[in-house]
């Protein structure tokens, strides 16, 4: 259901909370396996500083996803993403438990998602989002279809378009020309090392 650029600009404007899928949305969909399981996802470094960038100018994200790894845990610490819903199979029941935890109602989120199983939440947030290689049920379910492919930028091209929308992207251009502009907690380096370490385990 794509709308027309001023009606998906309408929507935008009452976003409060970007809820992403993981793979497929964060990643590119591959999925790494060794002998002991999952063990690497790729993400995009410029969907990340999007993602921070928007959560300094008051723009929150969250997480839901159907799979469970200390991979999103750890990255989702980084970036200061939260909440992180995990191992959620019905996408739909845990949209609603976000929206419930947040106090938000659908109209103040925008959901991205790639496959089948995101269409409940794509169906119920106020701006729903996909990338340009989702399946093509969601494509035609969505608000908004990215440019760009999931794991190759689609999600900094949807926070742009959120951050434009509300007038908040001159805030952070004027932010990365700010003197002395440092780090919130979650990205300096010595967070980053030590959910490192988490993801890494106990040397033996």
């Amino acid at each position: 259901m794509k709308l027309s650029r001023r009606e998906v600009l309408a929507r935008a404007r009452k976003v409060e909370l970007l809820v992403l899928d993981v793979d497929g949305v964060l990643t590119d969909g591959g999925l790494y396996y060794g002998a002991e399981g999952e063990v690497m996802k790729r993400f995009n470094a410029r969907d990340g500083h999007g993602l921070t960038l928007a959560r300094r100018v008051g723009l929150r994200s969250a997480v839901l996803t159907a799979r469970r790894s200390q991979i999103v845990q750890v990255r989702g610490e980084e970036l200061g993403i939260s909440p992180v819903f995990q191992g959620r199979k019905d996408k739909l029941s845990g949209f609603e438990e976000l929206l419930a935890e947040t106090g938000l109602a659908p109209e103040q989120t925008a959901y991205v998602g790639d496959d089948l199983n995101d269409l409940g939440p794509l169906a119920l947030a106020g701006l729903s989002a996909c990338p340009a290689d989702a399946c093509n049920e969601v494509r035609r379910a969505v608000h908004y279809v990215a440019r760009a492919p999931g794991g190759h930028g689609a999600v900094r091209e949807i926070v742009e378009l959120l951050l434009k929308a509300q007038g908040r992207w001159s805030q952070v251009l004027q932010l990365m020309k700010t003197r002395g502009f440092s780090p919130l907690p979650a990205e300096r380096p010595e967070a980053r090392n030590a959910a490192s370490k988490r993801l890494e385990g106990p040397r033996r």
